[in-house]
Formats: structure tokens, sequence, C-alpha cells
């Protein structure tokens, strides 16, 4: 029996930064059919995902996946991550392929290395509020200035949108339980953290191995996510909430706010820049980028020659 998928040969990867940021499916199995990715639900009924264009598919609860579809996205170098209900707390996840050793190795010798793992960090706070991190402060000590700086922002962002705000209050295993405003933010920021784990490892690095967070398996991705956090999913968080404090909503908040994120994402364009953000942040750690073997496998989503 022979091992090849059903089909016609799926073509070359496209380019993450070509791609469509996210896909959300729930309740129905997941399988290959006449050589297409598709979503079949109890009633039988298909609905054929373009699973090539897409840089990750998040797997709610109540979805089955076969091994030709988890094949299939493999192939495609598109994420499959399974999550929890709204997607804020991930379970599990697939490696598109492509990862190489060379940036790897040159992320963990930055982490391991106390200069450059505060050069980073630095560099990380410059990016997140555009300005330089104060001086002579340890990597603890500038995440506690972060804190507070977050702090100011999601107030600000709530008086911005006429939203009562307390804090920052979930529980990933209890998302119900949470007010509106913190609810609409743990679906956003799950959006953005699936979008930033498919770059992460599409471009070869390792998600558990950060720099300002730490301890983690989504470490760098936290650190990279919350760089482009407060410019895209956050005031849609905060968007969203204040629509359902007025009524305004036909959908449920959860939804909403990742349609809402999704837009967010096609507008700033996002899956072009987290990739060339991880390598600019990792540059100011001060160590040249390893180059690759000779017969090392080249990128998951490699860029078009230029015309």
């Amino acid at each position: 029996m022979s091992g090849e998928l059903p089909g016609a040969p799926p073509p070359s990867p496209i380019p993450l930064k070509e791609r469509a940021s996210i896909v959300f499916v729930e309740k129905g199995q997941l399988d290959v059919l006449d050589g297409a990715f598709v979503l079949v639900d109890a009633n039988g009924v298909r609905t054929v995902i373009p699973i090539g264009g897409l840089a990750v598919i998040m797997l709610e609860p109540g979805t089955r996946t076969s091994h030709a579809a988890v094949a299939l996205a493999a192939s495609a170098g598109t994420l499959l991550i399974w999550v929890g209900e709204a997607g804020v707390r991930v379970y599990a996840a697939g490696q598109p392929g492509g990862a190489r050793s060379d940036k790897l190795l040159w992320q963990c010798s930055l982490a391991l290395d106390p200069d450059a793992r505060l050069a980073i960090v630095r560099r990380m706070f410059e990016v997140r509020f555009g300005d330089s991190a104060p001086e002579r402060r340890s990597v603890d000590q500038l995440r506690g200035i972060e804190g507070v700086r977050v702090r100011e922002i999601y107030r600000g962002l709530a008086r911005q949108f006429g939203v009562e705000w307390r804090r920052r209050d979930y529980d990933p295993g209890k998302f119900d339980y949470s007010d509106t405003p913190n609810r609409c933010l743990s679906a956003a920021t799950s959006c953005l953290y699936g979008v930033t784990e498919a770059a992460v490892l599409a471009a070869g690095y390792a998600p558990a191995v950060g720099f300002l967070h730490t301890g983690k398996p989504l470490s760098f991705v936290y650190d990279i996510a919350d760089l482009f956090k407060f410019e895209t999913v956050v005031p849609e968080a905060f968007r969203v909430a204040a629509a359902y404090a007025k009524g305004r909503l036909d959908k449920p908040v959860e939804m909403a706010t990742r349609h809402a994120c999704r837009d967010a994402f096609r507008r700033a364009n996002i899956l072009s820049l987290i990739i060339p953000m991880i390598e600019d942040v990792l540059s100011a750690g001060g160590f040249d980028p390893p180059a690759p073997p000779q017969d090392a496998v080249g990128p998951a989503f490699p860029d078009a020659a230029p015309t």
C-alpha cells in the first residue's frame, strides 16, 4: 500500500507573508477527500479549507483530525494548533517543517549569554514602547517596569473606548467566568499567539527559548507577540467589548474578537513583519548569526527571487 497522499502532489509552500493568518475550526472531522483538505460536519457537509494559503489552523474542542489531514498540513507548511474553548489554552502544536539548527543554535547561544540576553530585552523594550529602556536595569527590573507600563496602556484603552476596566484577570480553564473585556483580550491574544508561533517555527526558532519570558512552552512566542500586541489585537478587544456593552454585537464576543483580529492582521500585513522583527531583536544581542551548512534544508516559506 502506498504511503503517498491522495490527489495531486501539493505545490511548493506559499511564503508566509503571502498567506492568510488564521482560521478556527470546531465540531467536525478534518480529512483529505478527493485531494482537498476539508472539514466534515455531523451531517456530512464538507467545507473546503485552503490549507496552503493559511499560516495556522486552530483546532477547538469537538474537532477530530485524520492522519491524512495532518500529513497534508505538514507538507503545505501550515501549523496545526490544538486549543481549548475560545483558544485560551494550547494543548499541542504541529511543526510546519523547514526548521534548521543554525537559527536555533543562534537563539540558544544568545539566551545563555547574560549580556546578550539583556541587550535583546532592552531592544524589545525599545520596540514595544518607542523609547530606550532605563540604564543599569536587570531583566527582572525591566520586566517590572514593563508591567507598570502595560497596566497604564490597558487603562488608557479602556478610557478611550468607554469600557469598565479593573485589571487583567482571567482563568485559562474557565473562560466564561471572566468579565467581557478579559474574555475579549484572551480571545484576541490567542489569535496573535497562533500566528506568531507559526512564524517562529517557520523561521527555525524554538518557541520555548525566550528572553523576557522564560520557563513556558511559548516563552519566545510571548516575547515576539508582545511587540505587536498593542498595535493590533488589544485595541480590537476593547472595541469589541465596548460594542458588546452597548448592545451592538450580533455574534458571541469571542467570535467577534477573532473576526476583528483577522481584519487587523490583514490591515497590518502582520505575517510580513514577524520574521524580520525576530531577526531585528536577536541581532541586538551582538552575536553574528551562524552561516547555514552547505547541505542545510531551506526555509519553510522561501521568498521568490526578485524579478
